[in-house]
């Protein structure tokens, strides 16, 4: 079997200065030091992570969220999802908690599906995808306060077959329910040959 994998790797820091601090992500400006001797300038968004959820039903459907997303100008079809944004909490419980804000499910499995960093050429963001399986209604009432684009959250059970073919044929393009839905796909599929 093949070594391949990503590997940690650092090129020095010459200069780094925070440009901006927004309310989930900042932007900073590194000078890094290349092998050869040579400098470049990088930008990065700084981001505290996330988790996503493909939660499947005893019909074998995934809960997607239609969900308005500004800054592509897009309805999109997505997986519940959310931030790391409790200090401390860990992906996990992060993701049961997203799962029972947008969607007042529970789930008595779970199981970790895939991590993906969103883009490595601008961005920190790494989240954390996990499989959700025997789900059901939340059994406490949920202490969420939706505002903006939470308000209109619509969801929908869509049969795992039908949403990879919607993903092959670019329908939907949000990237963690392209990598959430195509893990569990391939992996059912190997698991099957």
């Amino acid at each position: 079997m093949s070594d391949l994998a990503d590997v940690p790797a650092a090129w020095p820091v010459l200069d780094s200065k925070t440009a901006f601090r927004g309310a989930v992500v900042s932007v900073r400006t590194d000078e890094v030091e290349a092998p050869d001797g040579s400098s470049h300038v990088r930008d990065v968004v700084v981001h505290p992570g996330a988790v996503a959820v493909v939660a499947l039903d005893s019909q074998d459907r995934v809960l997607v969220i239609r969900h308005y997303r500004h800054p592509v100008g897009l309805r999109a079809v997505e997986l519940p999802a959310g931030l790391l944004d409790v200090r401390g909490e860990p992906a996990i419980r992060a993701a049961q908690r997203e799962l029972a804000e947008e969607a007042l499910l529970q789930a008595t499995r779970w199981s970790p599906l895939v991590e993906v960093n969103t883009s490595t050429g601008m961005t920190t963001e790494r989240v954390h995808i996990f499989l959700a399986e025997d789900v059901s209604t939340v059994a406490a009432p949920v202490h969420f306060e939706a505002h903006a684009e939470e308000l209109d959250l619509d969801p929908d059970w869509v049969p795992l077959p039908e949403l990879v073919d919607k993903i092959i044929a670019g329908r939907v393009a949000n990237s963690l329910l392209i990598a959430g839905v195509l893990t569990l796909w391939a992996r059912r599929t190997r698991r099957a040959s």
